[in-house]
């Protein structure tokens, strides 16, 4: 049965004791709050908080991500911080492909791929984030875009590594924007994202994947979305460094 999950990416926000003043907040709450076997919530913090984050929730309830990985073991490669690095300091996940990166630091489906072959080396769960730009949504290519981001990016994943594998489906046009999908076009693209695994890697597996909707989820709307049959959780943004915010939209699993 594949997990509901709830994971906060905090981008480049917050300073390292903000951070963990932040992380100890939910950890209290969630201390309290029996969330279930069947639910993860997800921290995804800045390289620089992973450390001081990991040793303020209870790992059994909080589990914490990286935003982002290097596609190289390592070498010269200045600035850069692999899986290795990431795993050493005990975080479980790692966020790969997110829009932000694609469009702002050129990571193509091709070193996305390669940074997921990092992320299984080193026993990090990717959270592989797709999506489609406005431009593409208006000119009727979001099913096009995104199946071709998921071939292109896990065309080496094998069977074994993508029943590890978190996706996370977010619309570029709806990220900070305070634009939201509607329920019924975030569970269309969902609904069509597990077809797509499925003629990958079988209607098992393809069923067992845990995908998530990542578009300005908010303590308003998160319920509704997460309503729909083939979403399963939400990649939150702004709404994770609001404490109150994220429990609600916590609570709305």
């Amino acid at each position: 049965m594949r997990k509901k999950i709830v994971a906060g990416n905090w981008k480049m926000n917050t300073l390292p004791a903000e951070g963990e003043t932040l992380a100890r907040g939910i950890n209290e709450f969630m201390a309290e709050y029996n969330a279930g076997s069947d639910k993860k919530i997800i921290l995804g913090v800045p390289f620089t908080h992973i450390d001081r984050v990991i040793h303020s929730v209870d790992s059994e309830k909080i589990a914490v991500s990286a935003q982002n990985c290097s596609q190289y073991d390592s070498g010269a490669y200045t600035g850069e911080v692999s899986a290795s690095m990431i795993k050493s300091l005990g975080a479980e996940y790692v966020i790969v492909g997110h829009s932000e990166r694609r469009q702002y630091f050129g990571d193509t489906d091709e070193i996305i791929g390669h940074k997921l072959a990092q992320a299984y080396k080193n026993n990090l769960i990717p959270i592989f984030c797709c999506g489609e730009s406005l431009g593409e949504r208006m000119e009727g290519k979001y099913f096009d875009v995104v199946k071709s981001q998921i071939i292109n990016s896990l065309i080496r994943v094998e069977k074994s590594n993508i029943v590890k594998t978190v996706i996370a489906y977010e619309p570029v046009w709806a990220i900070g924007t305070g634009q939201t999908a509607t329920p019924a076009q975030a569970q269309g693209m969902h609904a069509f994202i597990r077809r797509t695994l499925a003629d990958l890697y079988g209607n098992a597996i393809a069923g067992e994947i845990s995908i998530l909707y990542g578009g300005s989820v908010n303590a308003a709307n998160s319920a509704e979305l997460f309503s729909a049959d083939d979403i399963d959780g939400g990649l939150v943004g702004g709404a994770s460094l609001k404490a109150e915010d994220f429990k609600t939209i916590i609570k709305s699993l």
